[in-house]
């Protein structure tokens, strides 16, 4: 696959010579709903690199309460915490949104960074827009209503989807948003009932993209594109989500 039509934001903002590094290692992988990228606490032995479909990253309190903390598309890869030089993270990552990928060995990354500064600055600057965004979402689950904060994560899934489709259930909401599942069922009918959203068993659909960043009263914003060019010359405006200022007179 030649890296200029890759879809993966990551890999086509490489330079050659570092994509070059990577290339012989990399296998095109399907990503199913639920499929484990991650175990928490237990050896990293993969990284994936989205070109379709979302995985979150969670992490898990005692008396197994969850709650999303990242989620990766084709904007970023797993593995952050092999690029900070570290084995293993305390959150689990899996597929919520299926689709596929390529996946490359953690040695064979490893290798390519101590070999390679450009590489290893250009997945640092991943690694960085990965924790602005962690941290965007720490503020809002602290500070931001529960329909806000559906609408804002609705529009980062649409940022790295195809289309304005979202396949998910109400439970699985509820895990993202670290809420129980009423509450998450009574924010989407309140989405629904604006006319933002239309929702049926397992699909929602988004309406109206403009009026749902106008209900997050800024909780969505540019942190939540943050990666969707690295670096911009390398990045097309049609990968680019259009920005909130753009779309809200």
């Amino acid at each position: 696959m030649p890296q200029s039509v890759l879809r993966n934001h990551v890999l086509r903002a490489l330079s050659p010579e570092d994509f070059a590094r990577l290339q012989p290692s990399l296998h095109h992988v399907e990503l199913d709903i639920k499929d484990q990228l991650e175990v928490a606490y237990q050896p990293i032995e993969r990284v994936y690199f989205p070109e379709m479909g979302i995985a979150s990253v969670v992490a898990t309190m005692s008396g197994g309460r969850q709650s999303e903390v990242g989620i990766v598309g084709r904007d970023g890869m797993t593995g952050v915490a092999v690029i900070l030089g570290q084995d293993r993270s305390p959150n689990e990552t899996y597929i919520q949104v299926a689709g596929n990928g390529w996946i490359l060995p953690v040695e064979t990354l490893r290798s390519a960074i101590v070999d390679s500064q450009s590489l290893r600055e250009s997945l640092l600057r991943y690694a960085h827009a990965f924790l602005i965004q962690s941290s965007r979402t720490a503020l809002v689950n602290g500070h931001s209503k529960i329909e806000e904060r559906l609408a804002r994560w609705l529009l980062m899934v649409q940022d790295r989807a195809d289309g304005n489709k979202i396949y998910l259930t109400h439970e699985f909401l509820a895990t993202m948003l670290g809420a129980r599942r009423p509450g998450v069922t009574t924010a989407l009918q309140m989405l629904e009932y604006r006319g933002l959203v239309h929702a049926k068993r397992g699909e929602i659909t988004i309406v109206d993209r403009v009026g749902m960043i106008k209900l997050t009263h800024g909780a969505y914003g540019e942190e939540e594109q943050s990666h969707f060019c690295l670096p911009p010359p390398n990045c097309s405006e049609s990968d680019k989500p259009l920005q909130a200022a753009e779309l809200v007179p």
